[in-house]
């Protein structure tokens, strides 16, 4: 297993996303839903919301079961299901809730915000052009 997770940061204030790669210990064992401080993406004073993921195979985090194991739920219209007729399900295999070793994504949400902006912090500054 790779020991980086790629996380995708979403600002509401600012309708804007960012990619961050960091260090997987640091969400290993957070599930849906909890907060976590901002200072593991370098945030000082954020706190931000584990909305989703996925794992190494692209399958899905579910906040709705409790694991970090693969399951085959029985679903309609949800992640990954668009059924058009009505009554019926299908069967989609998901990841539970919980970060673990086998997450590659994780989807972070600015729930509390700090003083400064997420923008000013999170895009990689330009070097000046040099001059000769």
């Amino acid at each position: 297993m790779a020991d980086e997770i790629k996380c995708t940061l979403n600002d509401p204030k600012g309708k804007k996303s960012y990619s961050k790669v960091i260090e997987k210990s640091l969400l290993i064992g957070r599930k849906i839903g909890e907060t976590v401080p901002g200072n593991i993406l370098g945030l000082t004073g954020f706190e931000l919301k584990v909305c989703g993921g996925s794992d190494s195979a692209g399958f899905p985090m579910r906040a709705e079961i409790d694991t970090v194991h693969r399951k085959k739920i029985f679903v309609r219209n949800s992640i990954g299901v668009k059924i058009k007729e009505k009554g019926q399900f299908r069967r989609k295999t998901v990841r539970g809730n919980t970060i673990s070793d086998f997450t590659a994504q994780v989807n972070l949400s600015v729930s509390k915000y700090g003083t400064k902006k997420v923008e000013e912090l999170l895009t990689p500054k330009e070097e000046a052009p040099k001059e000769e």
